[in-house]
């Protein structure tokens, strides 16, 4: 039975949540600097430190040095027994880290995904992959409770979770979160890969501090991500930004006649195609946007994309009209500040638009990021409320 509240065992679970959680926060302190943060007498500190102790949510962690005196123990939050695992999956790679209440800094581990497409299963391939997060990082995978998934497409939670995809053959067209938590026994979130970017970008990157900004992928696929002051735009049904589908504006006919969406213009295959005909090798996308870097005639290459992203990005424009396009992806990052100057001078000189557009400033594991900042508050929820439950 839960205790009522402004009993004495309600208080002490207050006082233990609010304890644990200022341990979560700012790693090891003493009594008397929970005493300040707290708000709560010596005694009560004393009392809360050994009731999260006994009940193994922290544990002391050595004793502060370089003080007057005896020197004061150290408490320090457990975070092993309840665990997250944030996973990004794309067409040909998948990535995971694990995650826990402290936002500790885990290793990101990556692996190929079979080339066999008839040799790949979802529930597999991300078992798999928080092995692989856990092993790295030295974890229990039993102690993992939730899950974040990135996706290059999105999950419609109105309609049975209905999978928009082109990416992710062998994952079924409904039912796939259920699938995922039944065979893996823990809560599954999935999200567009482009929106945990521009998490990442709002939290870590140049996103910070503004009012709305858009983040746009450019990789094997294209998408957009919709951040308006801290909150992102995720439509109706979870579709908002599959910008890749849009008819390409008339003005890019000319580029290709054959070209129809967005996709065909600026996609993986449209940039590799690009890259090729200037001479830059690479049998894969990756390797000819690394081989970029060092290509003598890079800014060729840059200002023939520049003109095309800008012509694509118009649209989104007249609709939201942002202060800010943040380009990333595997090629936005290859083209850093050259192509994000390009295509500002592009969208001013053609529209009546003049937004900031720059270069993804968080250049590595953006998806894994993103994901990882929604999962500490989630995993983070999850062990405050077992603190409530045991004290209840």
């Amino acid at each position: 039975m839960k205790s009522s509240q402004g009993t004495p065992a309600w208080l002490g679970a207050v006082n233990d949540r609010t304890g644990l959680a200022l341990l979560l926060e700012h790693g090891p302190l003493t009594r008397n600097r929970i005493c300040e943060l707290a708000g709560v007498s010596k005694p009560t500190a004393s009392l809360m430190m050994a009731r999260l102790e006994q009940s193994g949510f922290i544990e002391q962690a050595g004793r502060q040095t370089g003080t007057p005196g005896p020197a004061p123990i150290l408490y320090a939050a457990r975070v092993d027994g309840a665990l997250g695992v944030v996973v990004d999956i794309d067409a040909h790679e998948i990535r995971s880290c694990v995650v826990d209440a402290a936002g500790t800094a885990h290793p990101v581990v990556s692996a190929a995904l079979p080339e066999d497409l008839d040799k790949r299963d979802p529930v597999r391939d991300v078992r798999a992959a928080i092995e692989r997060a856990c092993a790295a990082s030295g974890s229990d995978p039993a102690a993992v409770h939730k899950l974040c998934i990135g996706i290059p497409g999105y999950v419609d939670p109105r309609h049975a979770d209905e999978l928009f995809t082109e990416a992710l053959p062998k994952w079924p067209a409904t039912g796939i979160r259920d699938l995922l938590e039944d065979a893996l026994g823990a809560q599954v979130r999935i999200e567009n890969d482009v929106n945990l970017a521009a998490t990442a970008e709002r939290v870590d990157g140049v996103g910070q501090g503004r009012e709305v900004f858009v983040m746009i992928w450019l990789g094997n696929g294209v998408g957009a991500a919709f951040d308006i002051n801290g909150s992102l735009h995720r439509g109706a049904f979870g579709g908002a930004g599959e910008i890749g589908f849009m008819p390409i504006p008339h003005a890019a006919i000319h580029y290709d006649e054959s070209m129809r969406e967005v996709q065909d213009l600026i996609g993986g295959r449209a940039v590799h195609a690009l890259l090729n005909r200037f001479g830059i090798a690479g049998t894969t996308l990756p390797a000819a946007l690394a081989a970029l870097e060092s290509a003598p005639n890079r800014s060729e290459v840059i200002a023939e994309l520049a003109p095309r992203v800008a012509l694509s990005l118009t649209p989104l424009l007249s609709v939201l009209d942002p202060e800010l396009l943040v380009l990333g992806g595997p090629t936005g990052s290859a083209g850093g500040a050259e192509l994000a100057t390009l295509v500002a001078e592009h969208i001013r000189a053609e529209s009546r638009w003049y937004p900031e557009v720059v270069a993804t400033s968080v250049r590595d594991n953006a998806v894994v990021q993103g994901a990882r900042e929604l999962l500490v508050a989630e995993v983070r929820g999850e062990l405050l409320d077992r603190v409530a439950l045991v004290g209840s």
